[in-house]
């Protein structure tokens, strides 16, 4: 920035103050010289022409900061000026022209046409005045013209320079108050991104945190019972709860982790977008629910202190990046389901229809509703609830249904309302998607989930409302029904297979050897099933 920039927003700031010293230097030159050149012209009432010369003087100051009455003020001295019959011009009425300008630039569109009006008709008088005195009527004739002419060209060119001055400001204000308007907008962007950030962040850690100790919870009460009767069942409870608590952690590493290295992905150009699809990275093998790599099953004894499982810590330079590790999604749902089995709760998935990839986040946004989902049922359902958790993939959407015949929610209020709820209807709404939750009528809760996805390939358009199926006719190539009408062409679609018919309720399958909880021991006849079973 240059010193006449500075000096420019110096002048704007400090109006009043330089239009005074001006004024102050521009009277002690021009009043002098004013009565002076009064008295060399033959008019001897030199105080005279020295009080009309500061009179006009007196409203300079205010020529930007009140410009219209500074313009009335400097016009009325004019007409003073003219009124007493001093035919001669004064050295100061050349700032009629100044008074002209700063109200043209400074002041309202009305003042600075009717300044230029009065301007005009000021120059017409002043022709006429010095004409009276010539000796000879052409001789009139042509120092009105002349005197007319020349004064109306000064105040026009005056005139025609200040609205170009005043254009040129228009756009300066017009572009420094766009310029302020983005600024404020793009704060206040910037703000949101921030609480939309917070909150996806916020979704994040409840599902993991919540998850991870809703397991761990229940791996250490079941501990703490069999420990007096089987300590290799303790032992093995302490494993699973030192392997749900490193998975937690390396997923808070992982999430903590993008907001520590915004400063390094902006320098380099490799932030989250370029490390998910890193190459090779989809070849990875895929994390246990939680983000832990697969291996094999703890043993007994204490493990040694170093990275969380599943861990690929890189470097660059001294700055520590997140793990690559890719984040889980609808495929992990066995995973889920395995890991909630070990903690004693019976629970069976099914899918139904063909699976299909989706968009980035999609499948994340299916394994954490239906991570929550269990998540909450561990917390809220009581002892030994049986969940039946479907999963449907339809020609243009999925479902997934987490059924439950537990006592739901506890009624003496012990369980604060948290934001598991909310977090899936948020996480639903971002990919167009619904969550209805609600007390199933025969007891037990259950949660719905819905999400358009890409439609399957080959499958026919939804048929258009028409007649009902009674009333369909066969078509010309044999076809029956309502579909017989909604096929655009003759072309052959892909057969969707039936879904499978879920197996009949019965006592759940055996538990996996390595986990405890509300399981029935091995060797041991397993209860009857709860009388809470769905309709």
């Amino acid at each position: 920035m240059g010193w006449y920039e500075n000096m420019g927003k110096w002048w704007e700031r400090h109006r009043f103050g330089v239009d005074l010293t001006t004024t102050i230097v521009v009277g002690l030159a021009f009043v002098p010289a004013s009565a002076a050149f009064n008295f060399s012209s033959g008019y001897q009432n030199g105080l005279q022409t020295a009080a009309l010369s500061a009179l006009m003087l007196a409203p300079l100051p205010w020529r930007r900061t009140r410009p219209a009455l500074s313009a009335v003020l400097v016009y009325s001295a004019a007409l003073l000026h003219m009124l007493l019959g001093i035919v001669s011009l004064f050295p100061v009425d050349l700032l009629l022209l100044v008074s002209l300008y700063s109200v043209t630039v400074y002041g309202p569109r009305w003042a600075h046409r009717t300044a230029m009006v009065s301007s005009l008709a000021g120059s017409l008088v002043l022709g006429l005045s010095i004409a009276m005195q010539a000796g000879s009527p052409a001789e009139a004739a042509g120092v009105l013209v002349f005197t007319s002419m020349l004064s109306s060209l000064s105040f026009l060119a005056v005139w025609a320079f200040g609205l170009v001055r005043r254009s040129r400001r228009e756009t300066i204000n017009a572009l420094v108050d766009r310029a302020e308007r983005l600024e404020v907008e793009r704060d206040q962007q910037a703000q949101i991104a921030t609480a939309a950030e917070r909150s996806r962040i916020a979704r994040e850690m409840h599902d993991i945190v919540a998850h991870s100790l809703s397991v761990i919870i229940a791996q250490a009460d079941g501990g703490r019972y069999a420990g007096a009767t089987d300590p290799a069942a303790a032992t093995r409870a302490l494993s699973t709860v030192s392997e749900t608590g490193r998975a937690a952690l390396a997923d808070m590493r992982r999430l903590l982790g993008v907001l520590r290295t915004d400063d390094l992905d902006a320098a380099t150009g490799t932030g989250p977008a370029q490390l998910t699809h890193a190459p090779g990275l989809n070849n990875r093998p895929r994390p246990l629910p939680g983000g832990t790599a697969p291996s094999g099953p703890a043993g007994p004894g204490p493990r040694a202190p170093g990275p969380a499982s599943g861990s690929v810590p890189t470097t660059t330079g001294s700055v520590r990046r997140p793990e690559l590790t890719p984040q889980p999604d609808s495929a992990d749902l066995e995973s889920l389901v395995s890991q909630v089995r070990e903690s004693g709760m019976r629970v069976s998935l099914v899918r139904m229809g063909t699976p299909r990839s989706l968009p980035p986040g999609a499948g994340l946004t299916v394994y954490r509703v239906c991570q929550e989902a269990l998540t909450n049922i561990l917390k809220h359902a009581g002892p030994d609830p049986t969940v039946t958790v479907v999963v449907t993939w339809g020609v243009d959407v999925l479902q997934l249904a987490v059924d439950d015949d537990g006592r739901g929610a506890s009624a003496d209020g012990s369980h604060a309302p948290g934001y598991g709820l909310l977090g899936m209807r948020e996480r639903a709404a971002i990919f167009g998607g619904a969550v209805t939750t609600g007390p199933r009528p025969g007891g037990g809760f259950r949660v719905r989930f819905t999400m358009p996805i890409p439609r399957l390939d080959g499958a026919a358009p939804p048929p258009p409302p028409g007649p009902p199926a009674s009333a369909a006719r066969p078509d010309p190539a044999g076809h029956h029904g309502p579909t017989a009408y909604a096929r655009p062409r003759p072309a052959a679609s892909v057969p969707v297979p039936p879904p499978p018919v879920p197996p009949p309720p019965g006592p759940p399958p055996a538990p996996p050897s390595g986990s405890i909880g509300r399981r029935t021991p091995t060797g041991t006849t397993p209860p009857a099933p709860d009388d809470r079973q769905d309709p």
